[in-house]
């Protein structure tokens, strides 16, 4: 079927706006942080003129990846009118199992089975990943659960189940294809920003110009008006979820290579930034608003403020603090900025 014949059924969902009216509204939202993020560079110079220099704007940009990829998944996920809660446990469970799987028993605490070669680590990482998004597709789209309670389930046993596996210790010994990832430069700059810059710009023109990725916003619209039209809804979100833990897993390769080690928590918490990051980059909860370009501009705000208050002397323990207190601007500006009516 082709796409402008998916398209037209959008207009039925109820929304009565002309066409070029929403694309220039939603290009507005999509640059809405840019004049924030250069507020925040400024900031950043007049506290400490380090702020500008390259190693610090590298740290910032490595130090951005791993969030980046998991608000790349949620966004995914939010576009087409679902949400994942797992993704946070998901980036530390697939390393650990595939750590586990792999590395041999050496006498530490953390004792491997080394059953797999090393060169299937970080195949082992994605599989486990798309195993969880094939689960979490099974029990909400055949068994018709909450989406919201099965992620949340799935956080907390699969944050249980990297627990176990790790005992609770951090892992030290990593596959070397690991580290590889998480710390190469490639032409001066961490081969993580690479590769998320690459990931984010398929995923934003998948979007924008193919006929499935056009299909995720008329799903996250209307469900039904996208499946009259002849869209495969089920099957679209099913492989959107796996694409999302597959996503996750990967940030766990990048998140582990660059620090060299995998924590019992690793991941924990980290949500609630993911949510804050896509919210404020303007894709909606309701599904079927945003682009990957406002969530990316999400993740840097948040990064450069920490990056700014770390600079200015602000103590790490208001962090959490500021995370919720950006995640509760970020709902006004998304009620606001929709142009929802309240009920």
């Amino acid at each position: 079927m082709p796409p402008a014949t998916e398209l037209r059924a959008l207009p039925e969902t109820g929304t009565t706006e002309p066409e070029g009216r929403r694309l220039k509204l939603a290009r507005l939202r999509d640059l809405s942080l840019v004049p924030v993020l250069l507020v925040l560079c400024l900031i950043g110079f007049i506290v400490s003129p380090a702020f500008l220099t390259s190693d610090n704007l590298l740290g910032v940009g490595q130090q951005s990846t791993e969030l980046s990829l998991l608000v790349l998944a949620q966004a995914l996920i939010l576009i087409v009118g679902r949400m994942d809660l797992s993704l946070e446990s998901t980036i530390g469970l697939a390393p650990v199992v595939a750590v586990w799987l792999v590395l041999p028993d050496h006498g530490a605490r953390f004792n491997g089975l080394g059953l797999l070669p090393e060169w299937t680590s970080i195949p082992l990482c994605l599989l486990v990943g798309a195993i969880i998004g094939l689960i979490n597709g099974f029990l909400i789209l055949k068994l018709r659960l909450n989406g919201f309670i099965v992620t949340l389930g799935g956080l907390t046993l699969l944050r249980g189940l990297q627990i176990a596996i790790s005992e609770g210790q951090s892992i030290v010994n990593v596959p070397s294809s690991f580290s590889y990832l998480g710390s190469a430069t490639w032409l001066g700059v961490p081969a993580a920003v690479w590769i998320c810059t690459v990931l984010f710009a398929i995923g934003g023109s998948t979007l924008a110009w193919l006929r499935h990725g056009r299909a995720l916003y008329a799903i996250g619209g209307n469900a039904e008006a996208a499946r009259a039209a002849g869209i495969r809804v089920d099957r679209l979100v099913w492989a959107v979820l796996i694409i999302g833990s597959l996503l996750a897993a990967f940030a766990g390769i990048l998140y582990t290579g660059h620090y060299g080690s995998i924590s019992a928590d690793q991941g924990s918490g980290w949500i609630f930034q993911v949510f804050a990051a896509t919210v404020i980059g303007g894709v909606s909860l309701n599904g079927g608003r945003g682009t990957l370009f406002g969530a990316l501009t999400g993740v840097l705000t948040l990064q450069l403020v920490v990056n700014v208050m770390t600079l200015a002397g602000v103590p790490p323990l208001w962090n959490q603090f500021l995370n919720g207190a950006i995640i509760i601007v970020a709902l006004i500006i998304s009620r606001f900025a929709s142009g929802e009516k309240q009920e």
